[in-house]
């Protein structure tokens, strides 16, 4: 194998993560999206003859016959010997260890190179509240933003986990390891600018269920990729690592089974609505309904907010809700959030009264 063959080879793998990673930074971030649109073929092939290059191509391959000379050494033909030690056989000429310490190292300069230019356009227009290019909202941005990053972040950890293999070259080499965790660090910071995309989203466009999983979710990521550096820097095995993501996984379930999301969502959407905080969205009585009883006092202040009698089809929607509350006070469906529930409603009942 050539020289330029090997060297092509080991910027082989770094260049089609490196596009993978511009690809997704552009669907996150409209200002690399429009570095990436000056880069568009069509743009180039204006300013380029295409039957010209053609023609010189043509001309090249007609030509380089005649100048290109390859000397070869004059072979010397030998007896075999019967019994004569076999040769060892000939090297493979591609490396059987794609991923080898060259090629991570080129990897990893490469994309810390391409993370640092996200979390400096993140610094300026996210968290330094620079004013952003036109046509374009902080709503949009945060939105579109945030799971393609979550994206990219699953994906480094993929690369790290692969490449940084326990016993590997690379994870012995001095050299890669601080690259390793510049890395990781940057693609928590990542994450982080993610979970504050959603924040603002959320700040203008209320909350539910999928952006409070969203929430979680990009917090375990975090959690792993700290732990990828943990495993790196303790000298642990991939078993260790996946033990403890799966007791961070158990410890996040549990306690998510003891949050009430349902009157969690339903009272920030109400103290967040324009009628009550005069910024965000109208509240939407409709989605209130459907996360059940336990939304019952946020629905009754958002029926109390709402300019004029509400429609009756909206009240008897939530009559049916006090309904099924009676009926989750029964003996036989008696539960301790149904019973706090009834308490809140009946105390909220009487500051009424007492108004």
């Amino acid at each position: 194998m050539s020289a330029f063959t090997r060297g092509l080879a080991l910027w082989l793998l770094p260049a089609a993560l490196g596009t993978v990673f511009v690809a997704l930074f552009a669907a996150a971030n409209p200002v690399i999206e429009q570095w990436v649109s000056l880069l568009n073929p069509k743009l180039i092939l204006e300013y380029i003859s295409i039957p010209r290059v053609l023609f010189w191509a043509m001309m090249l391959a007609l030509v380089w016959p005649f100048i290109h000379v390859r000397w070869r050494r004059r072979t010397i033909v030998t007896t075999a010997v019967a019994d004569g030690p076999v040769p060892p056989p000939l090297p493979p000429l591609v490396s059987a260890e794609f991923l080898n310490p060259s090629t991570i190292l080129r990897s990893l300069i490469l994309f810390n190179l391409l993370f640092a230019a996200q979390s400096i356009l993140d610094g300026i227009y996210l968290w330094g509240h620079v004013a952003l290019p036109d046509n374009l909202t902080y709503a949009a941005y945060a939105h579109r933003g945030a799971y393609p990053l979550i994206a990219t972040a699953l994906l480094a950890a993929a690369f790290v986990l692969v490449a940084m293999r326990p016993g590997g070259a690379a994870e012995k080499s001095k050299v890669i390891r601080p690259l390793v965790y510049l890395w990781v660090g940057q693609n928590v910071l990542l994450v982080a600018s993610s979970i504050l995309r959603l924040d603002l989203y959320v700040d203008i466009y209320m909350l539910t269920y999928w952006r409070i999983a969203a929430f979680i979710w990009m917090g375990l990521v975090a959690l792993g990729l700290v732990l990828i550096v943990a495993r790196i820097a303790l000298n642990r095995s991939n078993q260790w690592l996946v033990g403890a993501n799966l007791i961070a996984l158990t410890i996040v379930l549990y306690s998510c089974s003891l949050v009430n999301f349902d009157a969690f969502i339903a009272d920030y959407n109400v103290v967040h609505s324009r009628e009550a905080s005069g910024k965000g969205v109208q509240i939407d009585i409709n989605y209130l309904l459907t996360l059940g009883p336990q939304a019952l006092p946020a629905i009754d202040k958002a029926l109390l907010l709402r300019p004029g009698a509400p429609e009756s089809c909206l009240v008897s929607r939530r009559d049916r809700l006090v309904e099924q509350q009676r009926q989750d006070l029964a003996w036989r469906s008696w539960g301790f959030r149904s019973w706090r529930l009834q308490r809140r409603l009946d105390a909220q009942a009487k500051d009424q009264q007492a108004g």
